[in-house]
């Protein structure tokens, strides 16, 4: 016999069942413009900050070969022995840095895991987190699931979009527990410099704060960041053993997919994010595992060919942005371009919006990422070349049919 319906007066009030700092978490707010771009035709996305590159062959053939020979169980809590040896050695190699591939790396389910494993190892309710921003959508949601209380550093264009100790030492207080920094960024596309990260040591130390650095897109550097190569937060000295640092193989690898990442962290810090990912996880998918040891071991050839193929897509988006009117910072990691939609008289969502409606462009507000980013655009250049030739055109017919407040 079914279970009676229940009355109005009898339903329970389900929302008030959830957590407040998930009720109080809103929506990504990268989705919402995405959903409505998947109901229309003829739809050119620069919002996703997906590679729309396949994984190297190396990794295709490895992952595939670990599913015929049946490597269907669950690994080392840490993950393979072999992988993150080979992590460790690609930062000794790349770095000079030294960490040992038995305490002080583990293997995680995507960066977003590492993320979580570091706020919880971290963070007690109460603690302050300081996020510059723009950043990444992710950072502040895990914080604050973590307890933490969010405090926001302002980041400029006018400053390249590096966070300086100076924006850093305004937003400090008795509370002050992490700086969780994400270079090169999402959204902006900015780097920081080696004297900016040492200005930052400076304060690190003398507050005794703790680094959560995102460095998933320490690979994708362009121009003079390029030439100088990226600069790794624990590369500085006193921060290598204040910083957790954060990778993965997404963005790098194209291997979005395979949900493979990373952490390196002093070992005891390295030991309570493995409480955690033992809980949490148990260990990271095991095709995944296979499929980095192959993209490490023979396919470091291929992400250098998306590098390049990334680096010519930047300069036609950022020179297309600027043909627009829109004046367009010069992004040298990552693959997104930043755009000041400031000079058309519309707000970051109704640009958005409007662009979406009338030229099947699919862009995400700057907002999204944090205020700063407020009267800017995020525009993704992991994108066919073809299909950001095409969105420029659409962009800079859109901005010339609005105009703009400079003409």
């Amino acid at each position: 016999m079914p279970a009676p319906t229940p009355s109005p007066d009898t339903a329970p009030n389900l929302e008030k069942h959830l957590s407040e700092r998930v009720r109080n978490t809103p929506p990504s707010g990268i989705r919402r413009f995405f959903e409505i771009a998947a109901t229309m035709d003829d739809v050119i996305s620069l919002g996703i900050g997906e590679p729309d590159f396949v994984s190297p062959k190396p990794a295709l053939d490895a992952g595939i070969r670990a599913i015929e020979e049946g490597h269907t169980s669950y690994t080392s809590n840490s993950g393979i022995e072999e992988l993150r040896h080979l992590i460790a050695g690609d930062f000794e190699d790349r770095y000079g840095l030294d960490y040992d591939p038995e305490d002080e790396v583990i293997v995680t389910v995507g960066c977003s895991e590492a993320m979580q494993l570091a706020m919880q190892a971290l963070v007690d309710p109460g603690d302050e987190v300081l996020i510059p921003e723009p950043c990444f959508v992710s950072y502040e949601p895990a914080a604050r699931f973590a307890g933490g209380d969010v405090v926001h550093v302002p980041t400029s264009v006018e400053n390249d979009f590096q966070v300086t100790a100076a924006d850093i030492e305004r937003k400090l207080t008795d509370r002050s527990k992490v700086l969780f920094i994400g270079y090169p960024n999402n959204p902006t596309g900015a780097v920081l410099s080696r004297e900016t990260l040492e200005d930052i040591a400076e304060l690190v130390v003398q507050n005794d704060l703790f680094i959560v650095s995102d460095e998933i897109y320490d690979r994708l550097v362009y121009g003079d960041a390029h030439e100088t190569g990226h600069v790794s937060v624990p590369t500085i000295d006193a921060l290598r053993d204040r910083t957790i640092l954060l990778g993965g193989f997404s963005k790098n690898y194209a291997m979005t997919g395979w949900r493979i990442g990373y952490t390196l962290a002093p070992e005891p810090i390295a030991n309570a994010m493995y409480k955690v990912h033992q809980y949490m996880i148990m260990s990271a998918p095991t095709m995944g595992q296979e499929a980095a040891i192959g993209a490490m071991r023979d396919g470091q050839d291929e992400v250098e060919e998306m590098r390049q193929a990334y680096d010519e897509r930047r300069r036609v988006i950022v020179d297309g942005l600027r043909e627009a009117g829109l004046p367009t910072f010069e992004p040298q990691g990552a693959f997104y371009a930043f755009p000041d939609i400031r000079p058309t008289g519309m707000s970051s969502e109704e640009f958005v919006q409007t662009l979406l409606e009338e030229e099947q462009v699919a862009c995400v507000p700057g907002d999204a990422f944090g205020p700063s980013g407020a009267g800017f655009v995020r525009c993704s250049y992991a994108t066919g070349l073809d299909d950001i030739r095409e969105a420029v055109t659409r962009i800079q017919r859109f901005v010339h049919r609005h105009g703009t407040d400079n003409g």
